[in-house]
């Protein structure tokens, strides 16, 4: 039931003995939130925190209902008695004890207990309680969230493990593209060759302080030309890598499809982005967002087999493939449910290999097994998807900058299925996107060299 129009109780209305009470179960994220305040131990298998960090991150939550609005959390001397899991019920209660009317502070015993009665916190917390009447409307009371990113310092640990990949950067003519190359040269990604116009190419580094007397600046007119002559270095084997600078991705794309000066090697061409959602347990890779506009069947053979073999380069040897579309049943009048079902089937008949595919799955009971099991859908994919094959490049599009813009998720991109990995990413991605997306494309260069 919706909680509206939650009134806060003034100090003069608060009387020993008022007591409140709330429950909260303790998600992932949670979890990873109290172990920051309060630290964590994993004993025979099970990871846990100790109760302090929780309840005092709960408290801080409780007493914006308890006294409310213009609470302040002033002190405590909490106790923990026990230890907290992923998926515990906890019972919090605050009980009034005394009122201090000189300093309008309010002196609660703290009470928490688990779903087995344990107890797991106790002690006096001191509460500055508020002094005039105010009204807020919730729904429910408000969530605690924690911002986690791992899979890219992961990926960019792993890449400068390794020698960095010379890569040809066509046309970094901005800041951010530039300083993409130069950050990930320091970080001992890639050996940048800036590919471009090297008055423009001087005149950013100049104005944004970068020095480039270590690197080669090979000159072209413009930004056709120099997508062209990176090609050109990919052929020749000078570079191991393209990276997009400041230019539209279709001039960079044309000089890589040209028929007999290009780069295909028998494979279509696909984007995949490698995203780091914090709300995610696991890296998550969506097909395809920048390149195929209206794929066939026979392109979403080869976007889904590039897809799964950078899975495994990215060290996940038997990917969980979800086919997308809006709805999970295979229905006649839309064509992405039977491309969808021929997928599965051709995975079934060894056309490809790798990976486990399930579909048509749409995006909830991709991604959630709460969703799955609503809708009751055993699959071995449902509900814990590490690739999302989308129908179309607008669909795909949009999934991914949605997570990016409403979910806070980081995101590489790389184009797979040419004769070298392309970084591609979009002009107003920043350095930071630039970075992660190189550490994945030195991954799959390295895999190539050891091929």
């Amino acid at each position: 039931m919706a909680i509206e129009n939650i009134e806060n109780v003034l100090f003069d209305d608060i009387a020993p003995g008022m007591r409140y009470q709330r429950t909260h179960v303790v998600t992932g994220n949670d979890f990873a939130l109290f172990a920051m305040l309060g630290g964590r131990q994993d004993e025979e298998g099970r990871d846990r925190v100790p109760a302090v960090g929780a309840f005092i991150a709960l408290t801080s939550s409780t007493v914006n209902f308890f006294p409310g609005n213009g609470s302040i959390l002033s002190s405590h001397a909490l106790k923990s008695h026990g230890w907290i899991e992923e998926g515990d019920v906890l019972n919090i209660e605050l009980f009034v004890q005394e009122k201090r009317p000189a300093t309008k502070e309010v002196v609660m015993e703290g009470h928490c207990t688990n779903q087995r009665g344990e107890v797991l916190m106790n002690g006096p917390i001191v509460v500055i309680a508020p002094v005039e009447k105010r009204v807020s409307v919730q729904s429910e009371p408000p969530q605690l969230t924690l911002r986690q990113h791992r899979v890219f310092a992961e990926l960019q640990n792993k890449a400068a493990q390794l020698s960095p990949i010379p890569t040809a950067v066509i046309h970094p003519c901005d800041r951010e593209s530039l300083l993409g190359a130069i950050d990930a040269a320091e970080a001992g990604l890639i050996i940048p060759i800036l590919v471009g116009p090297e008055a423009k190419i001087r005149a950013v580094a100049e104005k944004e302080g970068i020095a480039l007397a270590n690197y080669r600046i090979v000159h072209t007119e413009h930004s056709v030309a120099a997508a062209e002559k990176a090609v050109e270095l990919a052929r020749t084997g000078e570079a191991e890598a393209l990276m997009k600078g400041s230019l539209h991705t279709d001039e960079m794309m044309r000089a890589v499809m040209a028929s007999g000066t290009g780069l295909r090697a028998g494979r279509r061409l696909s984007h995949v982005f490698v995203m780091d959602v914090p709300a995610y347990e696991r890296p998550l890779l969506v097909t395809d967002a920048a390149i195929n506009i209206a794929p066939t069947l026979e392109d979403k053979i080869d976007i889904t087999q590039n897809a799964i073999n950078l899975a495994h380069v990215l060290g996940n040897e038997l990917p969980k493939v979800a086919i997308l579309s809006a709805v999970e049943t295979v229905y006649s009048k839309m064509p992405s449910t039977l491309d969808a079902a021929l997928l599965c089937k051709m995975a079934d008949r060894g056309q490809i290999t790798g990976g486990l595919l399930d579909g048509p799955l749409a995006f909830d009971n991709a991604i959630s097994m709460t969703a799955a099991k609503a809708k009751k859908i055993v699959s071995p994919v449902a509900g814990q998807a590490d690739i999302l094959v989308v129908p179309d490049i607008e669909a795909g599009n949009m999934l991914a900058k949605q997570m990016s813009y409403f979910a806070g998720a980081d995101s590489a991109g790389i184009v797979l299925g040419a004769r070298v990995p392309i970084v591609l990413t979009s002009r107003a991605d920043d350095a930071k996107v630039r970075l992660a997306s190189c550490a994945v494309m030195a991954l799959v260069a390295h895999h190539k060299r050891s091929k």
